[in-house]
């Protein structure tokens, strides 16, 4: 962020420092709700609130009890299991779909883009609710509603738009002229998809891969109507725990999955710094 420069007027001084204090108390907003879960998801109590002994910072009012509950528990167990399987198969199917599907929107012969690209990203854009209801009674129509295979081909219905505006998004600045030159020198389609294609647009798809994953790990509604208690995944866990049995595993299972969370941002933010080198916006 640039500096203020010595000839600002009082007005531009104002606003940097006023800019900056306003950028903070939004941070403040979005993060406070976080750093609360954790010292609490270290109570000794089963209690949602701060007890006398965790004010004090005495240790006997923190306890390991409820992360050792998450990690011995079957429930919680097997919530894991199903996550992490729904949500690496779903992104392969909607990172395979959502790439190829961007790199035909990229080509300028394709009818119809405007209409197919809002047909993509519809999943965004309608409510989840009613996106899980059309689902739930199609699967239903054909047996797939409470199976593994019916969850997976939902999550994927919803995390492909994340990988079509990605991989898009990469492919904008792409050079056409490269693919022409892998032609002219001989190289067969296949080769230059892989070859020349492939390696420039790898952080997009990776990108959006991430964010597909991110949406099919975290998503409750669409589980809820599509799957069974066979295919109960974490956020079903956390949501079903607060309905029916109120416990601090939940802060703990919080916890981890915020600490997940930001390392899948900072990859991201890695992946995103390094598409910009590669087209050439940053020099370092």
């Amino acid at each position: 962020m640039a500096a203020l420069p010595p000839y600002a007027s009082p007005v531009e001084r104002v606003w940097y420092y006023s800019f900056r204090v306003i950028c903070a108390l939004i941070l403040f907003f979005l993060v406070f709700p976080l750093i609360v879960i954790v010292p609490l998801s270290f109570n000794a109590e089963p209690f949602f609130t701060f007890t006398d002994e965790m004010m004090a910072l005495d240790p006997a009012g923190y306890s390991l009890e409820w992360y050792r509950d998450f990690l011995t528990n079957p429930n919680w167990q097997g919530a894991v299991w199903n996550s992490v399987v729904i949500a690496f198969f779903a992104t392969l199917i909607s990172t395979s779909l959502g790439t190829l599907a961007a790199l035909g929107l990229s080509r300028p012969v394709m009818p119809f883009r405007t209409l197919v690209m809002s047909l993509l990203i519809s999943p965004m854009i309608v409510p989840l609710i009613i996106s899980a209801a059309g689902m739930f009674f199609f699967y239903s129509s054909i047996g797939l509603q409470g199976t593994h295979i019916g969850v997976i081909l939902a999550h994927a219905a919803l995390g492909t738009p994340f990988v079509v505006i990605t991989v898009t998004a990469t492919l904008v600045g792409f050079d056409n002229n490269l693919i022409r030159a892998s032609s002219s020198l001989g190289a067969t389609p296949v080769t230059t998809f892989f070859k020349v294609i492939v390696p420039l647009i790898t952080p997009g798809v990776i990108s959006g891969a991430l964010f597909a994953f991110i949406t099919s790990f975290d998503e409750v509604v669409v589980v809820l109507f599509v799957g069974s208690f066979d295919q109960r995944t974490i956020p079903w866990q956390m949501f079903s725990g607060i309905r029916e049995q109120i416990s601090p595993t939940i802060l703990a299972v919080a916890t981890l999955l915020t600490f997940v969370s930001m390392c899948l941002l900072f990859t991201l933010e890695l992946l995103r710094r390094r598409n910009e080198r590669m087209r050439g916006i940053r020099e370092t």
